[in-house]
């Protein structure tokens, strides 16, 4: 198996396994008809599928904005293939946001669309991160609010009701570190307790109370490398460049 089939091989066990913990910690009771339709949808709170609402239709921001992100990831992702023979520094650089822009800003606003369409109240997962003041607010209101609901609600929630809210954040930002490294370590075979290093760097900033627009991007793609290590680029994005 290649690294980047293992990749998605783990990254599928991994959702699956995230969907499974919420539905099985959650209040809300769904028939197995929506219960696949939550598996087939990125956010992590099966309420949304617990009814149709008739006044969900607000389809054609997310569609819009989907199609945008798209074709703009696209189009870097096309730039970075074009010079990565030349430099592999600049195509790298073209390369993550652009594949970020595609999966996270466009086809999961298409999937908002999708699920607003269908009468489901599905949000928006990607919030205009780079608006966000603080780190505390960037991962927990802005960037992927599903996975954020997830780890509040597996980790966060039950650790701070015994230990207290710092703990909480420590174990929250430890099993994103975790996380990470299944998905991103394992497939490159190298690279291992860097992101992990990225994620408690990020827990201690929270703690502390950083805060600031500029500061909390600037923590946010100075350490970048720990979590997008050398291993992970030349395994599994490199490849991709030069193919």
């Amino acid at each position: 198996m290649t690294p980047i089939a293992r990749m998605l091989a783990i990254i599928v066990v991994l959702f699956g396994t995230m969907k499974i913990a919420v539905l099985a910690a959650s209040r809300t009771r769904l028939p197995l008809t929506r219960k696949l339709a939550f598996f087939f949808w990125p956010g992590m709170r099966p309420s949304t599928f617990a009814a149709r609402r008739p006044d969900v239709n607000d389809v054609r921001p997310p569609l819009l904005r989907g199609i945008r992100n798209v074709v703009a990831g696209v189009v870097l992702v096309l730039a970075a293939r074009a010079v990565a023979p030349r430099t592999l520094v600049v195509a790298i650089v073209l390369a993550l946001p652009g594949i970020s822009l595609m999966l996270h800003f466009g086809l999961f606003a298409l999937a908002t669309a999708f699920w607003r369409r269908a009468g489901f109240d599905a949000e928006d997962l990607f919030r205009q991160p780079l608006r966000s003041r603080s780190l505390a607010e960037f991962w927990s209101r802005r960037w992927n609010v599903g996975y954020s609901d997830m780890i509040a609600v597996t980790v966060q929630r039950p650790v701070a009701a015994r230990f207290g809210r710092r703990a909480a954040v420590a174990a929250a930002f430890l099993a994103s570190g975790v996380l990470h490294e299944l998905a991103i370590s394992v497939p490159a075979a190298g690279g291992y307790g860097l992101p992990s290093i990225y994620f408690a760097l990020h827990g201690a900033l929270v703690v502390a109370g950083i805060r600031g627009r500029a500061v909390t991007i600037a923590a946010l793609v100075a350490p970048l490398p720990l979590l997008f290590h050398p291993p992970f680029l030349r395994a599994i994005i490199i490849p991709l460049l030069l193919r």
